[in-house]
């Protein structure tokens, strides 16, 4: 099974990680001795995968200059740029769509997930939907659950208004049909986070839970243990 070509959402603001941010780009910030988006890419290619599109906007050009191709990483490198407008996650994917195909694996660019993206692809197959979500069972540990499953689909989505009975939180990766983005304006802003919670509504997000926590940088508690993590399992 040939992998899909994975989307790294890597354009943001992260104005949670501000002034870290104000002149460096989340990916590029130093997480146990090298810019995190090396780890990322690394983690990728020891799963086989060999296209990434890379989604960037704010100072994006510095993630260019610092990944380049990738092929030092092990993997092959597009970028797709925002340009003067951010345009949201959302936006951002659509934007890309001429470079990944008609699907793909969608990544949040300040994730560390150290799960089998083999497995994901092959419950992709299997799901009939428009897309599939993978969760964490979360019960408000680390942020906020936000998913409400049901007979293995997403219910609810919500990351603005989480319920009490919702108990898995968006793991930080998905795979999504080019066709379900098609249907916005190219040029549009929106959130990914609008399109997942629209997908649920009419029934078409699938979701696979993973048993690995996920690691994030997009907070300072996150990027600390995501170092901590990385320090531990990288090589000596």
């Amino acid at each position: 099974m040939k992998p899909l070509t994975v989307a790294i959402l890597a354009g943001g603001l992260a104005t949670r990680l501000q002034p870290d941010t104000a002149s460096v780009p989340k990916s590029l910030l130093p997480v146990a001795g090298r810019p995190f988006i090396h780890w990322q890419l690394e983690l990728l290619a020891s799963q086989g995968i060999d296209q990434v599109v890379l989604c960037i906007g704010h100072l994006g050009e510095q993630i260019r200059r610092s990944v380049g191709d990738a092929c030092a990483l092990g993997l092959s490198a597009r970028y797709s740029h925002d340009g003067h407008a951010l345009l949201g996650t959302g936006g951002a994917l659509r934007h890309a769509l001429p470079l990944l195909g008609p699907e793909f694996f969608v990544l949040y660019g300040d994730s560390y997930l150290p799960c089998s993206l083999g497995d994901v692809q092959a419950a992709w197959r299997e799901c009939n939907a428009a897309g599939l979500l993978t969760v964490f069972r979360n019960e408000n540990r680390w942020e906020p659950s936000n998913v409400l499953l049901r007979a293995g689909r997403v219910a609810v989505y919500d990351k603005w208004a989480p319920r009490a009975q919702m108990r898995h939180i968006d793991y930080g990766l998905a795979i999504l049909s080019a066709r379900t983005l098609a249907e916005r304006p190219e040029g549009s802003a929106f959130d990914l986070a609008d399109l997942y919670r629209e997908l649920a509504l009419r029934g078409e997000l699938a979701a696979l839970e993973m048993p690995e926590r996920y690691f994030e940088i997009g907070s300072r508690p996150g990027r600390a243990a995501t170092e901590r993590f990385l320090t531990r399992s990288a090589p000596a």
